[in-house]
């Protein structure tokens, strides 16, 4: 079978005692460097001596057939660097190739950087969504944020500390500067931190300079009553700007919870009058 297994994200302690039993026992492990899995390994008093596969974003459509052919007769273990592969990790090809061929898939739950800053940020928690990196770009960037700004349910991010301040900056443009959102950084590590605010709050204050491994959590769009007329004038206003009418439709929908296919007809009906 294939086991994917979840490993710390910053403290040692969280490795649970499963976890540990299938690091032992494994013959072969797949992980996302081979150098920090030793480490871990080491460091978890492990005395075995599995082998090591290097399984990365580089090579993995390449290995992911060989190690699917392998777990059709062996257990293969399956690790990232931290949390979860498969997650922002690599490990998805290999999971959806032996799912497949129907290769046996199983998991050593362990711990996840989305689940834990997303129960630490004081933000609602009933329906999220988890959008991984944000374009590097500036414009890709801000036209992913601006297809985001609608979304209610609450939004969680990875950015990198040398982004982090004009990621957040973005935030506040595409989404308001008074949008609630938490800032959760080096979780389960000596200098956890998680900071609350507005996102333009928490631009300025990054503006300074952020250390470590990084979290973004953002509170969904509040709810906002529309009616069809405010809704129409505001299909026509980005029709006249230049949007196909089809689009301007179902963005505004989108955005207003009314329904496209009525907006697109009220449009036609105004266009005819």
């Amino acid at each position: 079978m294939l086991i994917i297994a979840g490993t710390p994200i910053g403290n040692l302690g969280d490795a649970s005692q499963r976890l540990r039993d299938t690091l032992a026992s494994a013959s072969a492990i797949a992980a996302e460097d081979t150098r920090h899995t030793g480490q871990l390994l080491r460091l978890l008093g492990i005395e075995s001596r599995p082998e090591l596969i290097a399984l990365h974003d580089h090579n993995e459509r390449d290995r992911a057939a060989s190690l699917v052919e392998r777990a059709e007769h062996e257990d293969i273990v399956l690790v990232s660097d931290a949390g979860m592969p498969t997650v922002s990790d690599p490990g998805f090809r290999v999971v959806q190739l032996a799912a497949e061929r129907g290769v046996l898939v199983t998991s050593v739950p362990g711990p996840s950087a989305v689940l834990t800053a997303l129960a630490v940020s004081g933000l609602p928690t009933d329906r999220f969504a988890f959008e991984g990196f944000l374009p590097r770009k500036s414009g890709e960037r801000a036209r992913a944020l601006a297809a985001l700004a609608p979304e209610r349910r609450t939004l969680v991010f990875f950015e990198a500390p040398s982004r982090i301040a004009d990621a957040l900056g973005a935030m506040a443009e595409a989404f308001g500067p008074e949008r609630p959102a938490a800032v959760c950084r080096e979780l389960t590590k000596l200098h956890e931190e998680v900071r609350r605010g507005g996102l333009a709050e928490l631009a300025s204050w990054a503006e300074d300079g952020v250390r470590g491994e990084i979290v973004v959590v953002v509170a969904g769009a509040p709810e906002t009553v529309v009616s069809p007329a405010d809704a129409l004038a505001e299909v026509q206003r980005r029709v006249a700007s230049g949007d196909r009418l089809k689009d301007a439709s179902r963005e505004v929908a989108a955005a207003t919870g009314l329904s496209a296919r009525e907006l697109y007809a009220a449009a036609l009906a105004a266009r005819s009058a």
